[in-house]
């Protein structure tokens, strides 16, 4: 019962311990009067040291030799000297027993490449099993609403933020902000409130940290109303109170970030194998269908058929092509490039290098970054659009404008092809693309500009576009085949 409990939370093995420790010395101790009993005193050490190494022998015996003396002490009255003899060389023999097995977890660990995945696999079992039974779920966004609005009841502020860490800054969580923007002034307070570990309160802004236990998780930061003088407000006793009060709340959001973290780097690992599995499997398979094609066209039996074979040929070269596509974007994330903007840069570099369509970027970012999955699913949601423009648009050239004013952003992928048209019944890209952005509170709309083509935009919070990027210059074809030809900047 005790192995099969420790199967399955491997976290209980420490209760085991002391639990079976203990039990033997309560017997022990109760049958002193017996000296050789002391010999079962043993087991537990050896048991602790295979079950949690040197210091489960340690945990073992401590709990085993208290509860022989107590146990001996209540029932007896005393423990006498031939026991106590007794029950000092079976500990000292226990002691030993206990460091060897410890020395055996430690060999058989060692040597053990798939103990780590036994230990993860148990505790995802465990993950999975309490997910389900989250109140407040792990929706990061809502969690940082719920920490506004308690704040808010506590002052008056005309703009309140919930920042996170990421990488070597913050980044915002949630905001609120009433009337004029004062989110630059919300930034600058949060980052002072972090890197000193202290409340903020200066210039009509605060801003301190969210700690859940000893770790500082998150930052809380505002700017009161013009109507209230922060003077007449004692701040550090409204910052304990809102501490007790905020301290579910930051148990709940360590507990998203670090659930967000784990899954990002789920995802990552299986686009980067899927990527390998493509370009291995698949991408070899078709070019071998390709070099087969060509021993065929090379000895045709008639002018029909050599016709057929270059159509299958320039078939087989086109889906070559879309599997190259498809293995390059697998492969690109924007968690490693320096932003958004850099990131998807590198996919239309890439994208214009493979199908020979001229790609312009224009970027315009300020230092502050977007949440991690709020930034993945702009990203793909611009990789979906690049990519319908380059394989049915027909168009000469791609223009891609990014805007990212943390916490908001606008991106627009706008062509010159044919347009809309209709859709397709096996078309799903404008579909994923609206639910990407509505996982994240964004806007997509699909735009045809007066002159031609297709301009798809997604829009994140209040973020304005240049009226530039929805509309394409008049252009000669002169000028067309110019910009068509020009290397992606």
């Amino acid at each position: 019962m005790a192995t099969s409990l420790e199967l399955r939370k491997p976290e209980s093995a420490r209760r085991l311990v002391l639990i079976e420790a203990a039990s033997v010395g309560l017997v022990c101790g109760s049958v002193a009067a017996f000296p050789a009993i002391f010999g079962a005193t043993v087991t537990a050490p050896f048991v602790g040291g295979l079950r949690r190494g040197t210091r489960g022998v340690f945990l073992a015996l401590a709990a085993g030799l208290s509860t022989s003396v107590l146990s001996a002490v209540v029932v007896l009255g005393t423990l006498s000297q031939e026991s106590g003899q007794a029950l000092l060389t079976w500990t000292l023999l226990g002691l030993g027993l206990g460091l060897v097995s410890a020395s055996i977890r430690h060999t058989l660990h060692a040597d053990d490449a798939v103990a780590p995945y036994r230990h993860a696999a148990a505790l995802l079992r465990e993950l999975v099993g309490i997910t389900d039974s989250l109140s407040s779920g792990l929706d990061q966004r809502n969690l940082g609403g719920q920490i506004l609005s308690e704040v808010r009841d506590e002052l008056p502020t005309v703009c309140g933020a919930v920042y996170v860490p990421h990488d070597d800054g913050l980044i915002p969580l949630a905001v609120k902000s009433f009337g004029d923007d004062h989110a630059d002034a919300c930034a600058l307070a949060a980052e002072r409130a972090w890197s000193t570990g202290q409340m903020v309160a200066a210039e009509g802004r605060f801003a301190f940290c969210l700690t859940s236990g000893s770790r500082a998780v998150a930052v809380v930061s505002g700017v009161f109303s013009e109507r209230f003088d922060p003077q007449t407000l004692d701040l550090a006793r409204v910052e304990g109170r809102l501490r007790t009060r905020l301290g579910d709340h930051a148990t709940r959001l360590e507990t998203a970030l670090l659930f967000d973290a784990f899954r990002g780097a789920a995802t990552a690992d299986e686009r980067q194998r899927l990527s390998r599995e493509m370009h291995d499997g698949v991408a070899q398979d078709i070019a071998a269908l390709g070099y087969l094609v060509d021993a065929l066209a090379a000895a045709p039996v008639s002018e029909a058929q050599a016709q057929q074979l270059d159509l299958l040929r320039q078939r087989v070269t086109g889906i070559v092509a879309d599997v190259r596509r498809t293995v390059m974007t697998l492969r690109t994330s924007v968690g490693e490039s320096e932003s958004l903007g850099s990131a998807i840069t590198a996919l239309t570099r890439n994208l214009a290098q493979v199908s020979g369509v001229a790609i312009e970027v224009t970027l315009d970012e300020h230092a502050q970054r977007l949440r991690p999955e709020i930034e993945a699913e702009l990203f793909r949601i611009t990789q979906e659009a690049v990519n319908n423009a380059v394989k049915h648009s027909g168009c000469t050239g791609i223009r891609v404008h990014c805007q990212v004013h943390a916490p908001d952003a606008v991106i627009t992928v706008q062509d010159d092809g044919r347009g809309l048209g209709s859709a397709r019944d096996d078309s799903y890209g404008m579909r994923i693309m609206a639910e990407r952005a509505r996982l994240v509170g964004a806007e997509l709309q699909v735009l045809e500009p007066a002159e031609g083509g297709l301009a798809v935009q997604v829009r994140l919070g209040r973020a304005v576009p240049d009226d530039q990027t929805l509309a394409w210059p008049h252009e000669s074809s002169a000028q067309k085949v110019a910009r068509a030809t020009r290397a992606v900047r």
